[in-house]
């Protein structure tokens, strides 16, 4: 069916998450936890056959949501079981990690299993590779009216920043709060630190 050329289609709803995540040809990219399914597609899009997205569920409603907007959007998403404390691939495994954090993945794990989780993402990650949470911020629009939590308190505090420190990241920084989202980036070093 040809397109209406009087009808304008809207901006690709996870633009600003795609550009966040810098994700070029032929990167290795792990996604922890995924709420948005249509986020992570968007993102894969971006690896090619070059690349390697793959994303981690935890159950089979997750994996088969993830499948059904992959294939809507025509990319190549591996879906792999596990949990955030003990993830399925190989030390160095991949380039860039986005740990989606906007339905509370990290909110509802204690201190220690937290530490836990983002030491695991570490160790997947090659020396020099990338972290990209994206958290919930303050709502925007309709949503800031009707929301119950504003934002997520262990993002908007800024805990986050100094979890990824205290795991082993560096150059952890807050690269933007937009459109309802929070993302924060945190770099594997080169070197193995000592503590």
């Amino acid at each position: 069916m040809p397109l209406n050329p009087f009808v304008r289609r809207g901006p690709e709803p996870h633009m600003l998450s795609v550009s966040m995540t810098g994700v070029k040809l032929g990167d290795r990219v792990v996604f922890v936890g995924v709420p948005d399914a249509g986020r992570v597609a968007a993102i894969a899009a971006k690896v090619g056959l070059s690349g390697r997205a793959v994303a981690v569920v935890h159950d089979d409603e997750s994996a088969a949501r993830v499948n059904k907007a992959a294939a809507n959007a025509g990319v190549l998403v591996d879906t792999e079981p596990g949990d955030t404390s003990r993830l399925p691939f190989a030390e160095g495994e991949f380039d860039i990690a986005v740990l989606d954090d906007t339905s509370g993945l990290l909110e509802h794990l204690s201190d220690a299993d937290r530490a836990a989780a983002t030491r695991e993402i570490a160790r997947v990650l090659r020396p020099g590779g990338r972290l990209l949470l994206i958290g919930g911020g303050e709502p925007i629009g309709l949503a800031k009216l009707i929301a119950k939590d504003p934002a997520s308190p262990l993002v908007a505090s800024g805990r986050v920043n100094a979890l990824l420190e205290q795991c082993g990241f560096g150059s952890v920084r807050t690269l933007a709060e937009r459109e309802g989202l929070v993302f924060v980036e945190g770099l594997k070093p080169r070197t193995p630190v000592t503590r």
